[in-house]
């Protein structure tokens, strides 16, 4: 049974990337920078999750699919990924250590998936998501 989770996810190469952090800290912003870059919106500030054979499972929420919001502008329509596969859940934290040896682990649903803070004034923040997509992110066959 799918639940309702309040997270942003983009779709990455068919890998699902999910954005967490405080009301203000840039999930949406993070998710439409990534969009710019070429990942497709999964769901913004909330989603549905489901653990199906072994992953977890990310898809739009009924209420606000093709919904992102974009501060200044308003919410505006996208397209929408198909759900994904969690690969990696990115905690927007202004407390982020500088370096890590490697990624914490969060779990939902009963599965787990590699979780890596970062600092959300960076100004290269998307570029950091995807690095740690490819790094830490779980590959899926």
């Amino acid at each position: 049974m799918s639940r309702a989770m309040q997270l942003t996810c983009v779709a990455i190469g068919g890998r699902g990337l999910l954005i967490a952090g405080a009301p203000g800290t840039g999930k949406s912003s993070l998710a439409l920078a990534l969009i710019d870059r070429g990942a497709v919106l999964v769901g913004d500030d909330g989603v549905m999750v489901e653990a199906k054979e072994g992953h977890l499972i990310v898809a739009a929420h009924p209420n606000t699919v093709g919904k992102l919001e974009v501060r200044n502008l308003g919410i505006l329509d996208f397209p929408v990924s198909a759900p994904v596969p969690a690969a990696l859940l990115v905690q927007l934290d202004s407390t982020a250590p500088r370096f890590i040896e490697q990624a914490q682990a969060y779990e939902m649903e009963g599965i787990r998936i590699p979780c890596v803070a970062l600092w959300p004034e960076s100004p290269v923040l998307p570029l950091r998501a995807e690095l740690a997509l490819a790094r830490y992110g779980l590959t899926f066959s």
